[in-house]
């Protein structure tokens, strides 16, 4: 919704052609092999929305649009009266469960992954995925204190592994920013509870099979029995990958990345973006004109 944006920030022109860092994302999947998008977005932005991105991409690729809304939840669970906040992202993936059949990377629209994070995680579907029934999942990791921002505090979901590199624990923790020269986030207690700073996070880039969607399902109905009430809580797509883990329903492969992460949490955020992009482009890794 682009509350600390202000504004629809999916929508907002960072590249030297009025790209938006969705149509990075886009181009980048396409690169690496995806041959469809399916957007998940509100009721009340689908006409702007749907045909500026079916302008874009049509031609390249096939392209799908999904609402998310309040009352796609389970039978037996209703809506609280005062709740406007979407239900979050992991609610977000299981409204696309029609669209998908097929093994999928999972995105944020206003994050900058860069190429390489698509190709490693296409590599991963296609290397240990060979049924849409496997649960071999995988994460794209970033180091912390590669994403963070100077302008405010984030979410991130916070990753331990094994010896092995496969997800042992997940915590989505928000409000985490820099406080002086140390990286944390303030406690329930209100104390500050300091992080090293190159704690594995995930940025929401993952890699899912069909088979993700009969347990989200059964972990969005958990998360509403605790939850139905509170007007603000969010299903979070580290909340469903932490269920998966503690009930061994599956595994997730962490994918290091030590590239820097860039986003647009915060207006302030917007010009380092544009000159992030503009040294890509002046480097060669992008056309100046995604859409030429």
């Amino acid at each position: 919704m682009g509350s600390r944006y202000g504004g629809l920030k999916q929508m907002d022109e960072v590249g030297p052609s009025g790209e938006a860092i969705i149509d990075y994302s886009v181009f980048d999947a396409i690169r690496e092999g995806f041959d469809r998008v399916v957007f998940v977005i509100r009721r009340d932005i689908e006409k702007e929305f749907s045909e500026l991105f079916r302008k874009r991409w049509a031609s390249r690729v096939e392209v799908d649009f999904v609402m998310q809304e309040l009352d796609m939840i389970p039978d037996g669970f209703r809506v609280p009266e005062d709740r406007t906040k979407p239900w979050g992202t992991a609610h977000a993936v299981l409204v696309g469960a029609g669209k998908v059949d097929s093994p999928f990377v999972v995105i944020n629209a206003d994050d900058f992954y860069g190429r390489n994070a698509y190709r490693m995680i296409a590599s991963w579907l296609l290397e240990n995925n060979r049924d849409e029934q496997d649960t071999h999942f995988s994460m794209v990791g970033y180091s912390l204190n590669k994403t963070l921002t100077r302008h405010g505090t984030v979410a991130r979901g916070v990753c331990r592994t094994n010896e092995k590199g496969y997800l042992t624990h997940i915590e989505e923790i928000t409000d985490i920013g820099w406080h002086g020269d140390r990286i944390g986030y303030t406690g329930p207690d209100g104390k500050l509870r300091t992080l090293r700073g190159d704690e594995p996070v995930s940025m929401n880039i993952w890699g899912f099979t069909p088979a993700i969607f009969p347990l989200l399902e059964k972990s969005f109905r958990n998360f509403l029995g605790k939850n139905a009430g509170n007007p603000k809580a969010e299903f979070y797509i580290p909340t469903l990958v932490q269920d998966v883990i503690r009930n061994r329903e599956g595994d997730v492969k962490v994918l290091p990345n030590h590239e820097h992460w860039f986003g647009v949490t915060y207006r302030e955020d917007k010009p380092r973006v544009m000159k992030e992009i503009q040294a890509l482009v002046d480097s060669g890794a992008y056309p100046s004109n995604l859409f030429a």
